[in-house]
């Protein structure tokens, strides 16, 4: 069974910051603009008040704000930051299912394809969604990886990007233009990553949603993922 910790690990292969950064009991990312998942400092065992002091003064070398991710059995750390004025961002839920869940009926034709370089209108619709040049190079610095491109009623419907560690695909970067929304497409784009995933040898389809977005969370639920842990991240609301 998979745990928590086995995907935070599948996260950080499959959408890896620029370089990470060993510090006492902190890893602490280097992002160039790629994002929270690529910028935050995490937390490998406890913590004290001046490892988190250290890990700020890390983070401002790296010009980067002060920012945390905080994970399941994080609750002292995370308690430490809330006493500072850290205030939680983002909460995300780590979801899971075998391959097989999702390989159980063909792919229309014509629907999903995988495809790598990402193609230029790829990339308009990742733009769409705010997934600019910062977050491709995050795709690009992925090993074994694929881009997913949706068509629906003969148009470009939506993009999403997988890359596969230990044995776990990873899919990324989910966005379907508003006007192909709630037609399946994001069902179809996942089918599409799990038939990549199974053929490259990956045994699970692992997918992170934000807690708040009611509607992909239960489309994630209805297509038989399961949830595995959660995270989220404390900033400084004035250093945001």
């Amino acid at each position: 069974m998979t745990t928590a910790q086995q995907l935070y690990d599948v996260c950080d292969a499959t959408w890896p910051p620029v370089r990470f950064i060993p510090q006492g009991p902190w890893t602490l990312r280097e992002g160039q603009g790629g994002g929270k998942r690529v910028s935050a400092a995490s937390a490998n065992g406890p913590v004290t008040e001046a490892d988190i002091d250290a890990a700020i003064a890390g983070l401002a070398e790296l010009n980067q704000k002060p920012l945390f991710q905080v994970r399941d059995g994080d609750d002292a750390l995370d308690a430490m930051l809330e006493a500072r004025g850290f205030v939680v961002i983002d909460p995300v839920v780590l979801y899971i299912t075998p391959v097989e869940t999702l390989t159980d009926k063909p792919i229309p034709k014509v629907t999903a394809f995988s495809i790598w370089e990402p193609l230029a209108i790829m990339e308009e619709i990742w733009a769409k969604g705010g997934i600019g040049p910062a977050r491709l190079a995050v795709m690009a610095r992925a090993k074994l990886k694929t881009g997913i491109l949706s068509r629906w009623n003969e148009q470009p419907a939506g993009v999403a990007f997988a890359a596969i560690h230990d044995g776990v695909c990873m899919v990324h970067a989910v966005e379907v233009l508003k006007h192909q929304r709630r037609l399946g497409v994001a069902d179809w784009m996942m089918r599409k990553a799990a038939f990549w995933a199974q053929e490259n040898g990956a045994h699970s389809l692992s997918v992170l949603c934000v807690a708040t977005n009611v509607a992909a969370n239960a489309l994630y639920q209805k297509s038989g993922f399961a949830e595995v842990g959660r995270y989220h991240y404390r900033h400084l609301e004035d250093a945001s």
